[in-house]
C-alpha cells in the first residue's frame, strides 16, 4: 500500500480530537511514506489532513470537481490537483489512484464515499483495506448498525468485516497493511459494471 484515500469532513465538527487526529493521521502517511489521496479542499478536516502531510515533507494528491473548484475551496499547495467534472468523476478518480481507503470523521458525503467503496470491495470490483478511524467513538454507533445488518442476515460476515476500525492512527494503519480480502462468490465482475 503506497497511497491512501481518506474521506473526511470539509467541516472541523465541534470536537478538537478531530482536528488533532486529522494532524496524526497526516502525519503517520507521511513518516510512511504513503500519498495521501483526497477531496482536494482547503476547508475543513480536508485541508487539516492535507496540511499535515505536506509539513512533513508527504505528497498529497487532491481531486476536486469544478464546480468546488470555481467556489475557491480547492487547496492549491498540493503535490498535484486535479479538477475534474463531476462528483462520479472525483470519486472514481480517487479510487483508482488509492490503495486503501479510510474514512475520518464527516457527514453524508464521508458516508457515501465509504459505502461506495465497500460496495465495491463486496462485488470484488477491488481488494484494497477500508478503515475507519473512530475517533472518540465517532463511528460506534455504524459500526453496531452493520454488526445488525449481519446479524440480521443482510449482509455477511465475511463483508461484515471487510471494514477495519481503530481509533489510533498508526495502528489502524498497521490493520490495513495485514488485511487479507476474502474471496467470495458475486453476480459481477468488473467488465459487467
Amino acid at each position: 500500500m503506497k497511497s491512501v484515500a481518506v474521506y473526511c469532513g470539509a467541516s472541523s465538527g465541534t470536537n478538537e480530537l478531530f482536528t488533532q487526529q486529522a494532524v496524526a493521521l497526516g502525519q503517520a502517511l507521511a513518516e510512511r511514506e504513503f500519498t495521501l489521496v483526497y477531496g482536494g479542499g482547503r476547508v475543513g478536516l480536508m485541508g487539516t489532513i492535507a496540511d499535515a502531510v505536506m509539513q512533513q515533507g508527504g505528497k498529497v494528491i487532491g481531486v476536486i470537481p469544478d464546480f468546488l473548484a470555481d467556489k475557491e475551496l480547492a487547496h492549491t499547495g498540493l503535490t498535484e490537483l486535479h479538477i475534474v467534472k463531476s462528483m462520479h468523476e472525483r470519486k472514481l478518480l480517487m479510487a483508482d489512484l488509492a490503495e486503501g481507503f479510510v474514512a475520518m470523521p464527516g457527514g453524508y458525503g464521508t458516508l457515501e464515499e465509504l459505502f461506495e467503496v465497500l460496495t465495491w470491495g463486496q462485488l470484488g470490483l477491488h481488494k484494497k483495506p477500508i478503515g475507519v478511524l473512530n475517533v472518540a467513538g465517532y463511528y460506534d454507533h455504524l459500526l453496531r448498525a452493520l454488526d445488525h445488518m449481519a446479524d440480521e442476515g443482510l449482509l455477511r460476515q465475511e463483508n461484515r468485516n471487510q471494514l477495519l476500525s481503530h481509533p489510533a492512527p498508526h495502528a489502524l494503519l498497521d490493520e490495513m497493511l495485514a488485511y487479507q480480502p476474502v474471496s467470495l462468490e458475486k453476480w459481477l465482475t468488473p467488465r459487467t459494471t
